[in-house]
């Protein structure tokens, strides 16, 4: 089934939602993580100025800009699958995954650290930069003469050659579980860092916010989901009560510019997320020079949800789900998670400055 882009609403308030059916999370994950070399706490940034204009209590935002070495926090995602599919195919030589960037630069980096080999699969609007950093972690890099869903079709059957191991973080395999169980330890740690009422966090495939959801429904914290104007895949299924496929023109945030959600990551979704904001690519930008102001360098899929926090504060259009998620009471506080720090470089300068 496929969508328009003129039909995604700016503001969806889920009106299947329904926290009490979600699965717990797992919390499996966190006692490998901690045991990662370099293995730190990611800082939570108070935005002091943002809260008082917009009217709360607190806006804090979740810096993932530096998490194991790595400019996004695909790592932990990554990093549970593989040892989890290790346990089932130990005799493993190759990773294979398909990315828009941080996904196979964080599968690269898990595979070079277990000394097994590595195939990236790339759409060909992968930004150069990019790329490069996926090659600098020793994979080798594919550019398909296609979309994301042509590199994840593609990395899927190279999945299945002697010797290798898809990675995905869409799809219904045991790794697609597994990425999502990988990212609840996140958010246990963010709880522990600070009070927030609710969690505003980027979509993509779905898998970021599924965890987002699973935790939420747990804590009982309301959960935002943000997309692309231009790929709001999670938007459009919540809309349409079941997975939907939306056109794809192009987005700067590349991290959620995606066509289709993740069949993993659906049931959480469909129950666990409170609504969605979808914003443009100029609004990412605008949001990424307020931060970068604070001293902070994000890139476009991390400052999304600081954009789209201002876009529900303070359109008319946005009143039914900010009061659904508590954000009418002044005494209301706001976690924004920034999924990623500076990974292109050249659109970053070109964008920032």
């Amino acid at each position: 089934m496929a969508g328009s882009v003129a039909e995604v609403p700016r503001f969806l308030l889920n009106r299947a939602y329904r926290p009490e059916a979600v699965a717990e999370p797992s919390g499996d994950a966190a006692g490998f993580h901690v045991r990662l070399p370099g293995w730190r706490e990611t800082p939570v940034r108070k935005l002091d100025g943002a809260a008082a204009e917009l009217g709360l209590d607190g806006v804090a935002l979740k810096d993932e800009s530096d998490r194991l070495g790595l400019p996004a926090f695909k790592v932990l995602g990554a990093s549970w699958a593989v040892e989890r599919a290790l346990r089932e195919a130990p005799d493993t030589r190759t990773l294979v995954a398909a990315s828009a960037g941080n996904h196979g630069r964080a599968v690269a980096h898990v595979a070079a650290m277990l000394g097994l080999g590595c195939r990236i699969f790339v759409p060909a609007r992968a930004a150069p930069d990019r790329r490069a950093a996926i090659e600098g972690e020793g994979a080798e890099l594919i550019v398909v003469d296609g979309d994301y869903e042509d590199a994840v079709r593609l990395a899927t059957e190279a999945g299945e050659e002697p010797g290798a191991l898809a990675l995905a973080d869409v799809g219904a395999s045991g790794p697609a579980h597994w990425v999502i169980d990988g990212y609840h330890t996140l958010f246990a740690e963010a709880a522990a860092q600070a009070g927030f009422d609710a969690l505003v966090v980027p979509a993509g495939v779905g898998s970021f916010a599924a965890a987002a959801a699973r935790y939420g429904a747990l804590a009982g914290k309301a959960v935002i989901a943000v997309e692309p104007h231009y790929a709001a895949c999670v938007t459009a299924s919540l809309a349409a009560g079941g997975p939907t496929v939306v056109p794809t023109p192009g987005t700067r945030m590349a991290g959620m510019d995606c066509a289709e959600i993740s069949p993993a990551a659906w049931p959480s979704l469909r129950d666990g997320i409170l609504g969605t904001v979808t914003v443009t690519d100029d609004e990412a930008v605008a949001a990424m020079r307020e931060l970068a102001t604070l001293g902070h360098a994000i890139g476009d899929c991390g400052a999304a949800p600081l954009a789209a926090l201002r876009a529900l504060m303070t359109e008319p259009g946005g009143e039914e789900l900010r009061a659904a998620a508590g954000l009418d009471r002044p005494s209301a506080r706001v976690l924004l998670v920034a999924t990623e720090g500076v990974t292109d470089p050249a659109g970053y300068a070109a964008a920032v400055g």
